[in-house]
């Protein structure tokens, strides 16, 4: 015997139907067309029982019930095709119930008068039968969901947003047994919601009302159900919920939800920094971009590095006719080659182990590779250190930068991104300094070549080598404190995917000389972010600790320097600005020194070693405030 004979139809909830079910259902359907039929009846003759004609009475139920059982099964009523109490059920059953109703009434109109009954009465049972047939359905419906709820000892949830969204998560959690939470009380900022209940679940406030409904629910979960969730509601949401234990989780976009295919009936994740920040979804003009990259060869510098390594990774769904990666740091070369290929022989083409500072040998490299397109992301990033070691900046950031200018010239580079930061707009530090010649040496390249030789300017990148992300955490691994410079400072931030995207869409809109800069969206106090990680670690005992502003930093950063004006061509998320030129063979170290208030000599720091037996405590870690985000290593 096969499993389907054995066990029954399976219906669309997943549920087997055993043969119990199919033989239940059709007996209850067929006594819910003979009560309705003597329903009809009595209601005819106005409950007067003796003018009931009994024979005709009972070929009537036949026929009826006959009728339902052939017509039922012609619409698969019986074999499992529709889920418990569903809508397409109640659909199909309602066309079966006309069509059994429709046969019933041609019987009477032929044969009612030798039957002795009204032919009046299929049209009375109607609404009856079907009323019938369709309470057995959802009682039934009732008791599966109810042997398939969570328990009751599940962790409590609060869902935010009562939306499709929600419904769809909600309905899937009450009607999972092995579902990790139980919705208790739904929150929604709509008014016209505000007695709205989803499977039971009450709206039971709005935002205002969090902190009070999650105490009142005994909830230590909320799942935000809503698409494209602004950072400022995160930062709102985190801000209500301060202090209190509660686990924050979002729910998936609804294209993941419909396109799940793991058998997961939930998959929730816990907030991140994107969702603070807020992430945009990127415009790219596919057609412009494989204009420039596809069939081209293609040199990034730094490849190594966050961003130049993710650059690879992007350029090469371009199908470039060659991809050569540049970069000094050989472990950080193999680590990008594995990313893309799963494999890290470093014996390729591909990539090229070479410093930006060595002229000759870049020289070289350009002479025989003779690149089409370069991005020239190698820089020295650290502002802190690059204050101690200016000339470090000056020989990687400046010379490094008119290397790789001059190199793509002699081979006539058709297209040249140089990756910049927000440190170049109104240079306050060594970096930001360095940098800027950067871009006016690019600008002069673009007006004085035939080539599109542009600027990329965009500030903090999340995940970078050295940014706050890694720093934060490992000042929580070690029990805090973490150091922030202060309270109100801000800066810019964008995903490593994000910023890439536009760079390589820079690329295809960007004129010569000109510093194209991202949108990165609104400030983000670095207060919040560590505030937000403290939270997500669960060690609510860490200390976050001020420790002011150092030299040259900045409380808030600018994207546009003054007498710059950025101005939208083509793309909404990059506008466009004219640099001043500076020509690279004119290069003046100690006019940049003096210009960016720098030391002329270069002092190393002595520190002296901890004594014998002790260890450092963790405030010694550096202080952090994102400055050291944007940039690659050469």
């Amino acid at each position: 015997m096969s499993g389907s004979e054995q066990y029954g139809d399976r219906s669309s909830t997943g549920y087997e139907r055993p043969r119990f079910w199919i033989w239940t259902q059709i007996f209850l359907d067929a006594l819910a067309w003979v009560v309705a039929v003597l329903l009809s009846l009595f209601l005819r003759y106005e409950m007067d029982y003796k003018l009931v004609h009994v024979p005709g009475l009972v070929l009537v139920c036949v026929v009826a019930v006959a009728a339902q059982l052939m017509v039922g099964s012609l619409f698969a009523l019986y074999r499992g095709r529709y889920s418990f109490g569903s809508f397409d059920e109640a659909k199909a059953l309602m066309l079966v119930t006309v069509i059994v109703t429709s046969l019933v009434q041609i019987v009477l109109l032929i044969f009612g008068v030798s039957l002795h009954m009204p032919r009046s009465i299929p049209l009375i049972a109607f609404p009856f039968a079907l009323l019938f047939m369709a309470a057995v359905r959802y009682l039934k419906r009732m008791y599966v969901e109810s042997k398939s709820k969570p328990s009751a000892h599940a962790p409590h949830a609060v869902v935010y947003g009562a939306g499709f969204l929600a419904n769809t998560l909600i309905t899937q959690m009450v009607q999972d047994k092995d579902s990790p939470y139980l919705p208790v009380a739904l929150i929604d900022d709509d008014p016209a919601k505000k007695h709205l209940r989803i499977n039971s679940v009450p709206v039971s406030g709005n935002i205002t009302n969090l902190r009070q409904v999650m105490r009142r629910s005994n909830a230590s979960v909320l799942i935000i159900a809503m698409a494209n969730v602004k950072s400022s509601l995160m930062t709102r949401v985190n801000e209500e919920l301060e202090g209190m234990d509660v686990r924050i989780l979002t729910a998936p976009p609804l294209r993941d939800v419909f396109g799940n295919t793991t058998g997961s009936t939930l998959d929730l994740r816990d907030i991140r920094l994107e969702d603070i920040v807020g992430q945009r979804a990127v415009d790219i003009n596919v057609e412009g971009i494989a204009k420039y990259l596809t069939d081209k060869r293609v040199l990034v510098t730094g490849a190594g590095g966050s961003i130049g390594s993710e650059l690879c990774r992007q350029i090469a769904h371009f199908s470039p006719a060659e991809l050569i990666m540049l970069d000094r740091d050989e472990s950080a070369l193999q680590a990008t080659q594995i990313s893309m290929t799963g494999r890290g022989l470093l014996d390729g083409q591909d990539t090229v182990l070479a410093d930006i500072r060595d002229q000759e040998a870049l020289s070289g490299i350009f002479a025989l590779r003779r690149p089409q397109v370069v991005f020239h992301a190698a820089a020295l990033k650290h502002v802190s250190l690059l204050e101690q070691y200016p000339n470090e900046a000056w020989q990687t950031n400046v010379e490094g930068s008119r290397n790789v200018l001059q190199a793509a010239a002699s081979v006539d580079v058709e297209v040249f991104v140089n990756v910049s930061t927000d440190k170049a707009a109104d240079p306050t530090t060594v970096l930001g300094h360095s940098k800027r010649m950067a871009e006016q040496m690019t600008a002069w390249m673009g007006n004085h070549t035939d080539g599109r030789y542009a600027s990329v300017r965009f500030g903090n990148v999340f995940g970078s080598r050295g940014s706050m992300l890694p720093l934060f955490t490992e000042q929580i691994r070690r029990g805090g404190p973490i150091t922030v410079t202060d309270k109100d400072a801000t800066r810019y931030f964008m995903t490593i995917p994000e910023a890439c995207q536009l760079v390589i869409q820079a690329g295809a809109i960007g004129a010569p000389g000109e510093v194209l800069i991202l949108d990165m969206g609104q400030p983000v106090r670095i207060y919040d972010v560590a505030r937000h990680l403290i939270q997500m670690s669960g060690r609510n005992d860490i200390e976050i600790v001020f420790t002011g502003l150092r030299q040259g930093e900045k409380l808030h950063e600018d994207l546009v320097g003054a007498g710059e004006v950025g101005t939208h061509r083509g793309h909404p998320q990059i506008s466009h600005t004219q640099s001043v030129q500076l020509d690279p063979e004119s290069l003046d170290r100690h006019e940049w020194k003096v210009r960016g208030n720098i030391p002329t000599t270069q002092e190393i720091p002595v520190v002296p070693p901890p004594e014998k037996g002790t260890t450092s405590n963790p405030s010694d870690l550096p202080d952090v405030d994102a400055d050291g985000e944007r940039g690659e290593t050469a």
